[in-house]
């Protein structure tokens, strides 16, 4: 191999290695700070771009995607009850403020979280527990605003905070446990007094209409019973019997039909009774008549005296 070729070798590979170190790529969001000589130059985004080899340098490779920082934190409420905060806060580089957000801030995430840490420490204090898990989308809110408004000024932006977790004391957990408890206990109490209020109600109006309909069947079946009775003397006078006559012949057909109902009872008992008839009914007659008309006979015709004071 001549000198002469040997020397066409090297200035090719010379160029090759030139143009390697021309020409660069850029991915997909993603965002490349060129310097010149330590000084900056121009930011390049996604495609092919050439630089001055030995002269220009890739000083970052900037993500362009969203990035998330969990904030975990201990404050305390308006109540005075220690909770841990954990907020999630989603971020991302301006696409023209690339070169301010990285001169600009050392370490994005640091100051970041030292932002929201404030921002949180702010805005729970001013809460009670119980707003604090009520209002947490509205503090989220907040905290978003404050801190974007800050990490603005560097080029950045806060897309989403979101406040994922609120969590009290084991012994906060449980007194709310016990405090709802006793609540739901409460409730279930009332609602058991109601209910049976109700039943108590309805027993009483069913036993209510049960006597009312009770009473109207009795009223009726004496009513029939006396209208039988009035047919029965109507129809024997009708046929020239007196009325002593007409009595004896309905009062012992109710004698008769008391005696088939006990005979019909089918509770066991023993009963005595007159068992000759017509003559043992005339005798319970006139047994009867006799003890009323020395009933009416003994009974005080005046007003007994006053007493003497």
């Amino acid at each position: 191999m001549t000198p002469g070729t040997i020397a066409l070798i090297v200035v090719a590979v010379l160029l090759i290695v030139v143009l390697c170190c021309s020409c660069y790529i850029v991915p997909q969001q993603q965002a490349y700070i060129i310097e010149r000589f330590g000084k900056f130059k121009k930011v390049t985004f996604a495609g092919i771009h050439v630089k001055i080899p030995f002269v220009d340098q890739i000083a970052m490779k900037t993500n362009m995607r969203v990035s998330q920082l969990n904030v975990k934190i201990e404050t305390k409420t308006l109540d005075n009850v220690f909770v841990e905060i954990v907020a999630s806060t989603q971020y991302r580089v301006n696409a023209a403020d690339v070169a301010k957000a990285y001169y600009e801030l050392r370490d994005p995430a640091g100051q970041l979280r030292a932002y929201m840490e404030d921002a949180l420490r702010s805005a729970i204090p001013m809460l009670t527990l119980d707003d604090a898990f009520a209002k947490k989308d509205s503090v989220a809110a907040d905290v978003q605003q404050t801190v974007g408004a800050e990490m603005a000024r560097f080029g950045f932006t806060v897309v989403k905070t979101l406040i994922t977790s609120i969590d009290p004391s084991p012994a906060v957990k449980a007194a709310m446990d016990s405090i709802n408890a006793a609540q739901r206990e409460k409730e279930a109490t009332r609602q058991r007094a109601e209910a049976q209020r109700i039943q108590i109600e309805t027993q009483a109006a069913a036993e209510a209409e049960k006597v009312r309909l009770q009473g109207e069947g009795q009223a009726n079946y004496r009513r029939e019973i006396a209208t039988g009775i009035v047919d029965q003397i109507k129809s024997l006078q009708a046929v020239g019997m007196d009325i002593t006559e007409v009595n004896n012949v309905v009062l012992f057909n109710q004698y008769l039909d008391v005696l088939r109902s006990l005979s019909d009872s089918p509770n066991g008992k023993t009963v005595v009774l007159p068992a000759s008839t017509p003559g043992g009914y005339r005798d319970l007659y006139e047994q009867m008549t006799n003890a009323m008309l020395t009933a009416q006979e003994n009974a005080p015709t005046t007003m007994p005296p006053a007493p003497r004071v």
